[in-house]
């Protein structure tokens, strides 16, 4: 029985995986962001906090993007001045695209990195600005076969200069990557340039 369970659960995974192939494949663009911190404080004096990272990304290779984002927090508060938070750098991608792994029928693993000009600047304590750079594991489901609903968590640091020669934190996103087709994007290119 063991014999024919393990070879058979491994080809139904294999073959149910094959829809999310086409997404990360070579010359494909992923287009999207993260949502990241986002709070609302509804006692006396309020508050709010979020973080957004538009991103852009062309697949190299299978499997692996390589693009740009840009980051923008902002933390507020009744009676205090406001906490910034900014980054634009360069991005890295890569999806695992092993059915062993990716259990789940339209989920992808990935690991993101990014290197860039960032800063974070609260309204109370240190502040840092320089060289930033992040990485840390994800996870992409797809609800559609071009919509990658996703949720990230990395190691944020930055070395630079202010009042705190570095600063690290983690952050937690939330997001999602619309995924298309070289031939849809250049399409779409031809079109508007006529």
């Amino acid at each position: 029985m063991k014999t024919i369970f393990f070879p058979l659960l491994t080809g139904c995974m294999l073959m149910l995986s094959s829809s999310i192939k086409a997404q990360i494949q070579q010359g494909n663009v992923m287009v999207g962001g993260n949502i990241s911190d986002m709070s609302f404080n509804l006692d006396n004096g309020g508050g709010f906090s979020m973080s957004l990272t538009p991103k852009a990304g062309w697949f190299i290779r299978n499997n692996l993007a390589l693009g740009a984002y840009i980051d923008f927090g902002l933390t507020a508060a009744k009676g205090i001045r406001p906490s910034i938070s900014y980054g634009v750098g360069a991005l890295g991608r890569y999806y695992i695209n092993d059915p062993t792994i990716n259990v789940l029928r339209k989920t992808r693993f990935f690991g993101e990195a990014t290197l860039g000009i960032e800063g974070f600047n609260p309204s109370a304590g240190d502040n840092t600005n320089g060289l930033g750079i992040s990485a840390g594991p994800g996870i992409a489901y797809f609800v559609t076969p071009n919509i990658g609903l996703e949720g990230l968590i990395k190691y944020r640091g930055i070395v630079g200069f202010g009042s705190s020669p570095a600063s690290s934190n983690l952050v937690f996103g939330l997001g999602f990557q619309i995924y298309l087709s070289r031939e849809k994007v250049e399409r779409e290119l031809k079109g508007n340039a006529n």
